[in-house]
Parts: C-alpha cells; structure tokens; sequence
C-alpha cells in the first residue's frame, strides 16, 4: 500500500464525530445516543471561477478558508442536530445530499463573516493594549511594540484555548480532532486503517488549522512591521486591511511546512504549530476512533466511485 498514490485529504472535529473531504466528497459520522454510528456525505460544491484561484499563490489560503467553512457548515449542522436526539423519539430523516445551494452559500458566508470578526477583535485588542504601553521608554519603539502585541496576541491565544479546553464538551471535540489527525497519519504512512495502527499513530499534523493560527501571529509580526504604530487610528486600520495579507502569506507557510516536514532541517519551522495541537488535540478514546474511521472509511468509498463532480455555476 506504500506504494499506492494517496488522495489528498483533510478533515475537522465535530460534535461527537469527525468529517473528511477529499477533492470531489466529503463524509462525516457521528456517535449517536444509544452507542450506535450515524454518517452523512455529500459532493463538494465547485465553483469554477474559486477553482482557479486556488491556484494563485497568497490567494489561495483565503479561497481554501472560503471552502473548509462552506463545505463544512453541512456536517457542522448534522451532527448539531443529531447526536443529541434520542434514537427512541427520532424521526427525522437524515438531511438532503443535495443541499440548497443558496443556503449553503449564505451558511458560509455568515460562517466567513464570524471567522473575520473573531480575526478583527483577536487583532485589534492586542494593538490596543500595547499602545497603552507606549509612554513606557522601554515599550515604545516601533519594533518593540510589534513583538509585544505579537506576544499578547499570543498569550490570548493560548489562554483562549486552555480555557475552553476545560470544558466537558470542547474536551470530546479535542479528543475528535485527535481521532481524526491520527486517521490521516495512519493513512499517509500507508499502513491499513485499524483501531490499533490508527492509536499507535501520531494525534499531531502538520495541514492542522491549529497551525495555521500560530503562523497567522508570527507572520502578523512581520507584516505589521512595515506599517507605521502612530496615530493608534492607522494602527488599528492597517490591522484591518492588511488581515487578509496575513491569512494569504500563513496559508503558503503551513504548505511549506508541510511540504518539508521530512526534512531534517526544515522540519523544525512546523515545530510551533504541532506544539499548539498539543492544546487543540487530545488522545482519543477506542470508540471515538472507531467512529473516525467509520468517516474516513465513507469518505473513501464515496470518493473512490464518484465519477461526476456536481459543480455550481
């Protein structure tokens, strides 16, 4: 099997379960009340005219943002609406395949828009806070106030994310994010998709969104060097407009990184981003495996036998 040419495939945790999307379907199973297994699948929506910029280096990672939220809002929405429903009262059917496209659109949309204003409240109160440290002579040079605004941007960071992995719930997505990376790498080693290789195998990778966010600080370091910090009003603005910047140029660094993740140099520079999964992930349980695998598994067929691609527009 090592030498089978693998299918590009990434995935993402979800309430009681995991979903996976290759270049044509995308899956995802989900543990229901009763202990028993329920999946859902459907076709990507391609646009032809958003294929073509995912070609274009710096605005891909904006288009590859665009996707993950819009062809992830159907699963996100199945396994909210069914993993809590008890199978003895359950009688709805599972959701349509073929969605409404409009609604998937706007569900994505509106996903994107709560994506920006996350991004736009974790930018601009960092910038806030280390302008009130200005006045200090050891805080207030140009590029003192950017590394300290990275590194409360950081601190922000990991504690948002230590805290809410406290809670009961965002644990179990945790551990599902763990199942999940741990298919994947059992997948890309070539070794076959059991509960014992897939437990054996690393819950870290290096496509992790996860990582993707520590690149957007570190890459923001950089950018918003070239701005100037005075007045604070063009401080926050360039903070604003120069966001997608930031997302287009992390987006090539986590390829980077896991292009060369082999490497015995370059493998270091994904180093940070797997140790932030550390936070984002936890070790699985059996049963949480077994339901990642259930996905995987029908992702795979599904993918494998698609022969037309439902394309939009």
């Amino acid at each position: 099997m090592k030498n089978k040419k693998l299918i590009p495939v990434g995935g993402q945790a979800l309430v009681e379960g995991v979903m996976f999307q290759g270049r044509t379907e995308s899956a995802s199973a989900i543990r229901r009340k009763d202990g028993s297994i329920e999946t859902f699948k459907q076709p990507r929506l391609l646009v032809p005219w958003v294929q073509s910029l995912k070609k274009v280096p710096f605005l891909r990672g904006i288009v590859a943002l665009y996707e993950s939220l819009k062809n992830g809002s159907a699963h996100m929405n199945f396994a909210s609406d069914r993993y809590d429903v008890d199978p003895s009262e359950d009688v709805t059917e599972k959701p349509e395949q073929k969605q409404n496209i409009l609604m998937v659109i706007m569900i994505a949309i509106v996903g994107v828009i709560s994506y920006i204003f996350g991004k736009l409240i974790f930018n601009v109160t960092p910038a806030l806070l280390a302008a009130m440290f200005q006045n200090v002579p050891a805080l207030s040079g140009h590029v003192i106030q950017n590394l300290l605004e990275g590194g409360i941007k950081l601190v922000l960071l990991l504690s948002y994310l230590y805290l809410i992995s406290l809670t009961p719930l965002i644990r179990r997505v945790f551990q599902y994010h763990g199942a999940e990376h741990k298919v994947i790498n059992c997948y890309e080693s070539g070794r076959p998709i059991t509960v014992d290789n897939v437990r054996s195998s690393s819950r870290l990778h290096y496509r992790c969104g996860s990582s993707f966010i520590l690149f957007t600080v570190f890459v923001g370091i950089g950018v918003y060097m070239v701005v100037p910090i005075d007045p604070l009003w063009v401080r926050l603005v360039s903070r604003i407009a120069l966001l997608p910047v930031v997302i287009g140029i992390s987006f090539e660094v986590l390829q980077f990184t896991n292009r060369f993740r082999e490497h015995r140099f370059l493998s270091v520079l994904g180093k940070p981003g797997l140790s932030l999964q550390l936070l984002t992930t936890r070790e699985p349980n059996d049963e949480q495996i077994r339901v990642a695998i259930e996905a995987f598994e029908t992702w795979e067929r599904s993918e494998l036998g698609q022969l037309d691609v439902q394309r939009e527009g």
